[in-house]
């Protein structure tokens, strides 16, 4: 049953960029996430062996807790691991939004239906972009974070729709950073609300993946206290701690893909009120 495309280029409340969130993915679930597999594949099986390699140096640094011989070449592995998990998780990160951002653009362009060549196209001639686009939002943030919480807050707003502007907007890293600024003026409390409200669902559903996880930790620290030894961290970190950690990880991962979604349909909807461009497109096309 084919299903009429989503319009994106229209201005939309809170409660609007939830729902069609929801409903985008809903409807090109199986594309959506098979495109994202095959692009960021690599690069996420990667994410996730350093990320059980961490967990399990972690583990080990935990029964080894003096500065002995053994205990400095764990460090020393401990960050050539964390090294290899920032990384990975950023050329995860780059390769995830261009690829979700690359999909809607193509599923705009071409009326709902989405060529996975443009999208593998689109992904790698903004690789390096997008790359250097996260690495300056991420930057400024944390920064602004650092040094008032307030300054961050105020600039994870502009920084979260920065790379929708660079992909549909075609503009530079600095542009589409620039531009950022002028569409969330007059708009920056709606704005940050709505990105706030996507978060928090976002996190609440992660917690239902990490759910397996904190009931083995629950459990491993009963079962210790019951024994009647001290509670101790590297009785709870083990390799099933290592597992779920990975899996809990996994989905917290791909579920970043609701709010680069949710970032999109903001974004449309700042330049529909700024620029009316949706409006002025349907108005063209009554006489075609």
């Amino acid at each position: 049953m084919s299903t009429t495309p989503i319009d994106f280029r229209r201005h939309r409340e809170l409660g609007d960029v939830i729902s069609d969130t929801f409903q985008f993915i809903r409807q090109n679930f199986k594309p959506l996430f098979k495109t994202i597999f095959r692009i960021t594949g690599p690069v996420f099986v990667i994410l996730l062996l350093a990320i059980g390699y961490y967990s399990y140096l972690g583990m080990d640094l935990l029964e080894n807790p003096f500065l002995n011989d053994t205990a400095e070449v764990n460090f020393e592995m401990y960050f050539i691991a964390l090294f290899i998990l920032f990384s990975s998780l950023l050329a995860f990160y780059v390769l995830l939004y261009n690829t979700v951002l690359h999909f809607i653009k193509s599923y705009i362009a071409n009326a709902g239906v989405v060529n996975e060549i443009e999208v593998f196209h689109g992904v790698k001639n903004n690789f390096g972009s997008m790359l250097g686009l996260l690495l300056i939002a991420g930057f400024l943030t944390v920064l602004g974070l650092l040094l008032c919480i307030l300054p961050g807050v105020y600039l994870w707003v502009p920084m979260a729709l920065s790379p929708s502007i660079l992909i549909f907007s075609g503009k530079s890293v600095f542009d589409s950073i620039g531009y950022a600024f002028d569409l969330i003026k007059n708009n920056w409390w709606n704005t940050f609300f709505t990105l706030f409200v996507i978060t928090i669902l976002v996190y609440i559903i992660g917690m239902i993946f990490q759910f397996p996880m904190m009931i083995y930790i629950f459990i491993k620290t009963l079962t210790t206290s019951h024994e009647g030894s001290v509670a101790n961290p590297a009785d709870i970190v083990d390799w099933v701690y290592v597992f779920f950690n990975v899996v809990s990880s996994l989905f917290q991962y791909l579920l970043s893909t609701i709010v680069v979604i949710a970032t999109a349909f903001i974004y449309y909807s700042l330049d529909e009120q700024k620029n009316a461009t949706g409006s002025y497109e349907r108005i063209s096309n009554l006489g075609s």
